[in-house]
């Protein structure tokens, strides 16, 4: 009996080793481009009331930006990929875009962040425009360049904003509110990169892969076909 029970312990913590080697192995997976990160595999629930939408706001999926008008890889973004998904997905009214302000370079990131939630409010037409303008005045260095006269020169293109207005908004911090709402979705949603983008309930690992970026669009409009 005594062997017997000697057996049946050895083999149990054989298996259990066992057990414990495929629950490392399948839970240390090398990262790879098109994986994703999902947040506890619920919704994410982004909070996007009184944000700028680009598309039909009632597509059914979303897609969020958190950038920085001061981030030279923002930039990048905005100009190699954000083409491709406006051409494929959101003017075909499958997929509406959102942008939430990122402060992480500090006064200039306030500053430009104050102007666009400025045109925002007063010249919500314009605003995608003068989003546009903001990223493509940025210069390839990375030396100081958001001033208020700067951002005034900006605006100039666009009649339908208010230089006055503006610059106001700027000097007095008018359109702070708004940001710090911005800067409370950073902190809520952990944002430590820019751009960090998400689709619905997913953060991509790696903005630029187009790839897998169309993956999970796709995925996500069979999910609601199937619902």
């Amino acid at each position: 009996m005594g062997k017997l029970y000697i057996k049946f312990a050895v083999l149990l913590t054989v298996v259990i080793a066992a057990l414990l080697v495929i629950f490392v192995i399948s839970n240390n997976k090398p990262v790879t481009g098109k994986e994703i990160v999902k947040e506890n595999d619920k919704e994410i629930g982004i909070d996007l009331t009184g944000q700028p939408l680009f598309g039909l706001a009632d597509a059914p999926i979303t897609i969020v930006e958190f950038g920085d008008f001061k981030c030279p890889t923002c930039k990048y973004w905005g100009e190699t990929i954000y083409p491709k998904l406006v051409e494929d997905f959101i003017s075909t009214g499958n997929v509406k875009f959102s942008y939430i302000n990122v402060l992480f370079h500090g006064p200039e990131s306030l500053a430009s962040a104050m102007a666009a939630e400025s045109v925002y409010q007063h010249s919500p037409d314009v605003y995608w425009s003068f989003h546009k303008a903001l990223y493509d005045a940025q210069p390839k260095d990375e030396g100081q360049w958001i001033t208020i006269d700067k951002l005034l020169e900006l605006a100039k293109e666009f009649p339908s904003i208010d230089q006055e207005q503006l610059k106001q908004d700027i000097e007095q911090e008018v359109t702070k509110d708004k940001v710090r709402i911005d800067e409370d979705l950073v902190s809520k949603h952990n944002i430590t990169v820019t751009p960090t983008i998400i689709i619905n309930d997913i953060i991509m690992v790696d903005p630029f892969d187009y790839e897998a970026i169309k993956e999970v669009i796709d995925q996500k409009q069979e999910d609601k076909i199937n619902e």
